[in-house]
């Protein structure tokens, strides 16, 4: 018997999937294009995504409305004070009928992983994520199981300055590609919404517009979009920036270098363009470098935010001069 390979994508291809799986987030999501199209992009760029602020402003609904629009596995997890890693990643168990070891795996063993309220757990219970989110694997009593691929965290975080939550260690931080503030709809979105949700949830009339096999031959081309060196040392411009400035205690990680270009691709992808501009780096770079950065003592002293810092550093770095001639044509790969 012989099996078909699958169709080649094309970057054409990417840029249109993409805008059928915002479409169908938008018909959920009202008035927030802007958050849509970052979180379609963390997922094409094959990063986790944070998404920060009070309750009751929808994180959990985008989150669900991506799992909804792509034919994948789900996993869900309420994160609570007493939740425990084995309530992660799964747990080992002797059945004694048989005679033998069953390993059941725990909700992290999806596509797309669903952490609700993730600053409510203790950090031991966070810290179970950060070999899942870096390494796609997770290890159970000395044996180490592969994720499936993709695999996205899409965690959700109340701000912690509110009642029973902790702060993330920064390592795990560090693991999340982009953190985004959802925010307040405004006053035309929020009464479309209540249109919307009058007689039915629309998240049950959601259905997935492409799957995870197609997904994950999207994130290869992502991947192999061209980036001029003068991008390239764009990066590491802002990167060292944040290293350097005496507004900030704590500076971005060469991961976090890793990851800004890799968003950066993805926007590009989204857009049918085989290389990127410095556009989509300066637009990705506060989303993705602003949850890394600590400030210093006489920043928070003085009242001077962390993003107020890092939006001075992108203001005075000198933008690149990129050679668009150079790039190679990568608009079809199998």
């Amino acid at each position: 018997m012989v099996h078909a390979l699958p169709a080649p994508v094309e970057l054409d291809d990417v840029a249109e999937t993409s805008g059928r799986i915002r479409a169908a987030m938008e018909t959920v999501i009202s008035g927030r294009p802007d958050l849509v199209r970052l979180t379609v992009a963390v997922m094409l760029a094959e990063g986790h995504l944070l998404l920060e602020d009070v309750p009751g402003v929808g994180k959990t609904t985008l989150a669900k409305a991506l799992g909804r629009s792509v034919d994948c596995t789900v996993g869900r997890i309420q994160f609570t004070p007493d939740l425990l890693p084995s309530d992660l990643t799964g747990v080992t168990i002797y059945r004694q009928q048989q005679h033998e070891f069953e390993f059941r795996p725990g909700p992290v063993f999806a596509n797309i992983v669903i952490g609700d309220e993730i600053n409510r757990a203790s950090p031991k219970t966070q810290s179970a994520l950060l070999e899942c989110m870096q390494e796609a694997q997770a290890t159970i009593d000395g044996t180490t199981y592969q994720l499936p691929r993709p695999f996205l965290v899409l965690a959700t975080q109340n701000p912690i300055e509110m009642e029973g939550t902790y702060a993330l260690p920064e390592a795990q931080r560090d693991r999340f590609m982009a953190r985004l503030s959802v925010g307040y709809p405004s006053r035309n979105a929020e009464v479309e919404m209540l249109d919307r949700q009058e007689t039915s949830d629309p998240l049950a009339h959601l259905t997935p517009v492409t799957g995870v096999e197609h997904v994950t031959r999207m994130i290869t081309v992502t991947r192999r979009l061209y980036a001029a060196p003068g991008i390239k040392q764009y990066v590491v411009d802002l990167a060292e920036a944040t290293r350097n400035d005496p507004g900030l205690r704590l500076g971005a990680s060469p991961r976090a270098s890793i990851q800004l270009l890799r968003a950066a691709k993805a926007l590009a992808a989204m857009a049918g363009r085989d290389h990127v501009l410095p556009d989509d780096v300066q637009e990705l770079a506060v989303p993705v470098l602003t949850h890394r950065l600590l400030p210093s003592t006489d920043a928070r002293l003085s009242g001077h935010s962390v993003e107020d810092t890092l939006t001075a550093i992108i203001s005075r770095t000198r933008l690149p001069i990129t050679d668009r001639a150079a790039a190679p044509d990568r608009r079809a790969i199998g």
